[in-house]
């Protein structure tokens, strides 16, 4: 009888050792972590369309890479005053005229997805294994970005090729949107961001791909 109370008592502390480690183990869903990605580096560069949707000549590289954070800086034409409000009050952006800077946008690259550090939207913006339904949370703001859309079929034109995406939504942070009523963040495991989708509030849209130099 002892020796079968024995076992029943270590069974139990088993299971309540394994629910305790899954319970302390639980992934922070605003922490990034695996190896660093190659996007991340000095000298990548990214670019979109020469001219869409009022933008044009539109480019970016990263400038520095410390502890695993790269530094962009980025310039564009933008003739389109709807979208130059729209990133008018982004951290570190210049606006002169119809020419757009900006200077010093951190983010975070590595082979598990991209994180933003810059501004109140900071935080998670894709986990490539994320599922639908999943959600970042966005800095101190009490909102979240939400996975929509992971098909995980090459379905997705980018480029010459079609590609799998993940797509993660997030409405504005600001209740003066200018327009907008959410921007969907389009990404792929090899080369990380392809695009940003922003939805505006008269049911119009606007998706600008993003190709890079570098990929993961």
């Amino acid at each position: 009888m002892r020796k079968i109370l024995f076992i029943l008592f270590c069974v139990s502390l088993g299971f309540i050792s394994l629910s305790c480690e899954k319970l302390f183990d639980k992934e922070d869903p605003d922490e990034l972590t695996g190896d660093q990605s190659p996007m991340s580096e000095v000298g990548t560069t990214v670019s979109s369309y020469d001219d869409f949707a009022g933008v044009s000549g539109f480019s970016a590289v990263v400038t520095s890479l410390e502890d695993g954070v790269s530094s962009y800086s980025a310039s564009a034409k933008v003739t389109n005053t709807l979208l130059k409000n729209i990133v008018a009050n982004f951290p570190g952006v210049t606006i002169n005229g119809d020419d757009v800077t900006i200077t010093g946008m951190k983010v975070q690259q590595t082979k598990e997805g991209i994180k933003s550090l810059t501004g109140p939207g900071a935080g998670i913006l894709v986990k490539y294994d994320s599922n639908v339904g999943d959600t970042y949370p966005i800095g101190d703001t009490g909102k979240e970005r939400k996975v929509v859309s992971k098909t995980g079929i090459d379905d997705y034109p980018y480029g010459f090729f079609l590609i799998k995406t993940i797509q993660v939504e997030m409405e504005p942070l600001d209740m003066k949107s200018g327009g907008v009523e959410k921007y969907t963040f389009v990404a792929n495991h090899r080369f990380g961001l392809v695009g940003v989708k922003i939805d505006f509030d008269d049911g119009t849209d606007v998706t600008f791909p993003i190709y890079s130099s570098t990929e993961n």
